[in-house]
Protein backbone atom coordinates (compact mmCIF):
# COMPACT_ATOMS: atom_id res chain seq x y z
CA UNK A 1 0.00 0.00 0.00
CA UNK A 2 1.27 3.50 -0.74
CA UNK A 3 1.97 5.82 2.15
CA UNK A 4 1.22 9.51 2.30
CA UNK A 5 3.58 11.33 -0.03
CA UNK A 6 4.74 14.87 0.62
CA UNK A 7 1.88 17.19 -0.21
CA UNK A 8 0.40 20.47 0.94
CA UNK A 9 -0.75 19.57 4.45
CA UNK A 10 -2.32 21.70 7.16
CA UNK A 11 -2.07 20.58 10.80
CA UNK A 12 -4.42 22.49 13.09
CA UNK A 13 -6.17 22.37 16.45
CA UNK A 14 -6.35 24.37 19.64
CA UNK A 15 -3.46 26.47 20.93
CA UNK A 16 -1.25 24.14 22.94
CA UNK A 17 -2.30 20.97 21.09
CA UNK A 18 1.12 20.59 19.46
CA UNK A 19 0.41 21.65 15.88
CA UNK A 20 3.71 23.46 15.39
CA UNK A 21 5.83 20.71 16.91
CA UNK A 22 4.14 18.01 14.84
CA UNK A 23 4.23 20.07 11.65
CA UNK A 24 7.98 20.60 12.05
CA UNK A 25 8.46 16.84 12.51
CA UNK A 26 6.40 15.98 9.42
CA UNK A 27 8.15 18.64 7.34
CA UNK A 28 11.50 17.21 8.44
CA UNK A 29 10.37 13.65 7.63
CA UNK A 30 9.26 14.74 4.16
CA UNK A 31 12.14 17.22 3.64
CA UNK A 32 9.70 20.00 2.78
CA UNK A 33 9.21 23.53 4.13
CA UNK A 34 7.22 24.20 7.28
CA UNK A 35 5.21 27.40 7.75
CA UNK A 36 3.43 28.49 10.91
CA UNK A 37 0.26 30.56 10.65
CA UNK A 38 1.38 32.78 13.57
CA UNK A 39 4.32 33.99 11.47
CA UNK A 40 1.83 35.39 8.97
CA UNK A 41 -0.94 36.42 11.37
CA UNK A 42 1.32 38.58 13.56
CA UNK A 43 3.60 41.44 12.57
CA UNK A 44 7.07 40.93 14.10
CA UNK A 45 7.11 43.16 17.19
CA UNK A 46 8.90 43.41 20.51
CA UNK A 47 7.22 42.04 22.52
CA UNK A 48 5.90 39.52 20.01
CA UNK A 49 2.23 38.75 19.28
CA UNK A 50 1.04 42.27 19.92
CA UNK A 51 0.06 43.55 16.45
CA UNK A 52 -1.97 41.62 13.89
CA UNK A 53 -1.22 41.76 10.20
CA UNK A 54 -4.18 42.69 7.98
CA UNK A 55 -5.86 39.55 6.52
CA UNK A 56 -5.08 40.57 2.92
CA UNK A 57 -1.41 41.05 3.85
CA UNK A 58 -1.30 37.63 5.55
CA UNK A 59 -2.65 35.92 2.45
CA UNK A 60 -0.42 37.86 0.08
CA UNK A 61 2.66 36.96 2.10
CA UNK A 62 1.68 33.28 2.38
CA UNK A 63 1.02 33.12 -1.36
CA UNK A 64 4.42 34.67 -2.07
CA UNK A 65 6.48 32.65 0.39
CA UNK A 66 5.27 29.05 0.37
CA UNK A 67 1.94 28.34 -1.35
CA UNK A 68 3.44 27.93 -4.88
CA UNK A 69 5.68 25.06 -3.75
CA UNK A 70 4.70 21.47 -4.60
CA UNK A 71 4.72 20.36 -0.98
CA UNK A 72 4.73 22.01 2.44
CA UNK A 73 3.34 21.63 5.95
CA UNK A 74 1.37 24.48 7.51
CA UNK A 75 0.76 24.55 11.25
CA UNK A 76 -2.04 26.48 12.86
CA UNK A 77 -5.54 27.51 11.99
CA UNK A 78 -6.23 29.87 9.10
CA UNK A 79 -9.91 28.98 8.74
CA UNK A 80 -11.88 32.21 8.56
CA UNK A 81 -9.07 34.39 7.21
CA UNK A 82 -6.96 32.31 4.83
CA UNK A 83 -9.50 30.70 2.52
CA UNK A 84 -7.42 31.48 -0.58
CA UNK A 85 -4.51 29.56 0.97
CA UNK A 86 -6.78 26.74 2.19
CA UNK A 87 -7.81 26.19 -1.43
CA UNK A 88 -4.27 24.85 -2.05
CA UNK A 89 -4.26 22.36 0.85
CA UNK A 90 -4.39 18.69 -0.19
CA UNK A 91 -5.14 17.16 3.22
CA UNK A 92 -5.64 18.11 6.87
CA UNK A 93 -4.60 16.78 10.25
CA UNK A 94 -6.84 17.85 13.15
CA UNK A 95 -5.25 17.57 16.59
CA UNK A 96 -7.27 17.27 19.76
CA UNK A 97 -6.08 17.09 23.34
CA UNK A 98 -7.69 16.87 26.75
CA UNK A 99 -8.38 20.52 27.71
CA UNK A 100 -6.68 20.23 31.11
CA UNK A 101 -3.49 18.86 29.56
CA UNK A 102 -3.58 21.48 26.81
CA UNK A 103 -4.04 24.37 29.22
CA UNK A 104 -1.23 23.05 31.45
CA UNK A 105 1.08 22.94 28.39
CA UNK A 106 0.09 26.48 27.48
CA UNK A 107 0.66 27.77 31.01
CA UNK A 108 4.16 26.28 31.00
CA UNK A 109 4.94 27.78 27.58
CA UNK A 110 3.56 31.20 28.44
CA UNK A 111 5.36 31.26 31.82
CA UNK A 112 8.62 30.66 29.93
CA UNK A 113 7.80 33.50 27.52
CA UNK A 114 6.95 35.80 30.44
CA UNK A 115 10.20 34.94 32.20
CA UNK A 116 12.09 35.98 29.07
CA UNK A 117 10.27 39.32 28.93
CA UNK A 118 8.42 38.22 25.78
CA UNK A 119 5.07 39.17 27.25
CA UNK A 120 3.82 42.36 28.79
CA UNK A 121 2.21 42.05 32.23
CA UNK A 122 -1.38 40.87 31.88
CA UNK A 123 -0.92 39.52 28.35
CA UNK A 124 -0.57 35.94 29.57
CA UNK A 125 -3.88 36.08 31.43
CA UNK A 126 -5.71 37.49 28.41
CA UNK A 127 -4.23 34.84 26.15
CA UNK A 128 -5.03 32.02 28.58
CA UNK A 129 -8.66 33.13 28.82
CA UNK A 130 -8.89 33.24 25.03
CA UNK A 131 -7.18 29.83 24.64
CA UNK A 132 -9.41 28.31 27.34
CA UNK A 133 -12.50 29.28 25.34
CA UNK A 134 -11.59 26.82 22.56
CA UNK A 135 -13.52 23.94 24.15
CA UNK A 136 -16.58 26.06 25.03
CA UNK A 137 -19.23 25.49 22.32
CA UNK A 138 -20.57 29.03 22.94
CA UNK A 139 -17.16 30.72 22.55
CA UNK A 140 -17.16 33.34 19.80
CA UNK A 141 -13.47 32.99 18.92
CA UNK A 142 -11.58 30.09 17.36
CA UNK A 143 -13.19 27.00 18.85
CA UNK A 144 -13.46 23.27 18.55
CA UNK A 145 -17.14 23.67 17.65
CA UNK A 146 -16.12 25.99 14.81
CA UNK A 147 -13.46 23.58 13.59
CA UNK A 148 -15.89 20.64 13.74
CA UNK A 149 -18.53 22.62 11.84
CA UNK A 150 -16.00 23.53 9.16
CA UNK A 151 -14.75 19.92 8.91
CA UNK A 152 -18.29 18.71 8.17
CA UNK A 153 -18.14 20.72 4.94
CA UNK A 154 -14.65 19.57 3.99
CA UNK A 155 -14.31 16.99 1.21
CA UNK A 156 -10.53 16.63 1.29
CA UNK A 157 -8.93 13.96 3.50
CA UNK A 158 -8.81 14.65 7.24
CA UNK A 159 -6.78 12.63 9.72
CA UNK A 160 -7.75 13.11 13.38
CA UNK A 161 -5.11 12.54 16.01
CA UNK A 162 -5.07 12.79 19.80
CA UNK A 163 -1.95 14.79 20.49
CA UNK A 164 -1.38 13.15 23.86
CA UNK A 165 0.60 10.64 21.79
CA UNK A 166 4.36 11.08 21.33
CA UNK A 167 5.28 13.35 18.41
CA UNK A 168 7.23 10.56 16.68
CA UNK A 169 4.16 8.30 16.79
CA UNK A 170 1.88 10.98 15.33
CA UNK A 171 4.44 11.83 12.65
CA UNK A 172 4.64 8.18 11.66
CA UNK A 173 0.82 7.97 11.54
CA UNK A 174 0.81 10.83 9.03
CA UNK A 175 3.62 9.36 6.95
CA UNK A 176 1.80 5.99 6.94
CA UNK A 177 -1.62 7.55 6.27
CA UNK A 178 -3.35 6.33 3.15
CA UNK A 179 -6.06 8.83 2.20
CA UNK A 180 -8.59 7.66 -0.37
CA UNK A 181 -6.95 9.71 -3.10
CA UNK A 182 -3.82 7.54 -2.80
CA UNK A 183 -5.66 4.30 -3.44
Amino acid sequence: MPAMQPCRLQIFGASGSGTTTLARAVADAWSVPHADSDDYFWIPTDPPYSKQRAPADRSRLMNEVFVPRKAWVLSGSIQGWGDDVLAHVDAFVFLTLDPEVRMRRLAERETLRLSRDYLEPGAMGEFMVWAGGYDDPEFSGRSRAGHEKWLKTEERPVLRLDSAQPVAQMCQAIVDWEPSWLR
